[in-house]
């Protein structure tokens, strides 16, 4: 009988077979089975009480008679058939919170590369250009992030390392958190937080209320040394008042993990921009990826 079934899905490159190690490595008393072929979907589900991928679908779920847990290797579970999880008595758990450590270091490194200046050393390189140039620190500096989940929260602690005071943005402020300072969306809030802000930093879900969140005005309310860093989702920021900040200097300048539209054409401006850097949406990638999500499928299992 096999306990915990793994789907063979990819996530960021990575084989499922090694989440399949991962599982068995971590979870020894359990039988673990990686499904590759749709029959061996079928015929593993069906016994299984587990299962764990990126999707699973309707009919599968229907034909799982045992199953009792489906652990999401994606942080999101909007794409999954959640009614028909629910109505067979399915427990959902997501991999939210796989992406902190690796997202959270690749944000301070954005905003070192502002700091200290290393694009311009970069570019100075390129030119064999041995000349000094003034940079600045991060410690004692004021950081907003918006968005206070697992990989927000998670930011925040790093910078906090780093001497950096953190505004926090959530819909429900009451919740609180480890920034120094917690806050909602409401407009005031939000103004007051950004004047303030030396490094904005986008960590938030996209929805109705952050759907360009970032627009003209409030890249205006930023000082003109601020930084954006977003690894949100592209559509948070409003990305023609973007480059027309970055083209006229009303900000230091911004890193992009996510862009709107994605992936960015090779015409868009934002490509040419020296005070804008791009990353192809890869801040989630880590080799840590199925360990973490191994993790979370065994603090599942402990609490069927």
């Amino acid at each position: 009988m096999t306990d915990i079934v793994v789907l063979d899905h990819k996530i960021h490159g990575l084989s499922a077979a090694d989440y399949a190690t991962a599982l068995q490595e971590t979870l020894p008393e359990y039988e673990v089975s990686l499904a590759r072929t749709a029959a061996e979907k079928e015929q593993l589900a069906a016994e299984a009480t587990v299962v764990t991928g990126y999707q699973i679908s309707e009919e599968l779920v229907e034909s799982a008679e045992e199953l009792s847990l489906f652990v999401c290797t994606f942080a999101g579970t909007d794409h999954l058939p959640i009614d028909t999880l629910e109505s067979k008595g399915v427990t959902v758990e997501s991999a939210s919170g796989v992406h902190g450590p690796n997202v959270a270091e690749q944000v301070l490194g954005y905003i070192l590369t502002f700091v200290c200046r290393l694009d311009h050393g970069w570019r100075q390189e390129q030119q064999s250009a041995w000349s000094h140039y003034q940079t600045g620190e991060l410690n004692g500096s004021t950081a907003t992030v918006v968005g206070q989940g697992p990989i927000g929260r998670t930011i925040v602690d790093r910078l906090d390392a780093f001497g950096v005071t953190t505004i926090g943005v959530r819909y429900t402020p009451s919740k609180g958190g480890p920034a120094d300072e917690v806050i909602g969306f409401d407009d005031a809030a939000l103004d007051d937080a950004l004047v303030r802000t030396d490094h904005l930093v986008l960590a938030c879900p996209l929805t109705d209320l952050t759907d360009q969140l970032i627009d003209s005005e409030a890249l205006l309310q930023l000082p003109t040394h601020a930084t954006l860093t977003n690894i949100a989702r592209g559509e948070v920021v409003d990305t023609d008042a973007l480059i027309e900040a970055l083209q006229t200097n009303e900000i230091r300048g911004a890193a992009l993990d996510v862009t709107d539209p994605e992936p960015l054409p090779a015409e868009n401006a934002l490509w040419d921009l020296p005070n804008c850097h791009i990353t192809p949406h890869n801040a989630g990638h880590t080799p840590q990826y199925w360990n973490r999500c191994a993790a979370i499928t065994e603090a599942a299992v402990s609490e069927l």
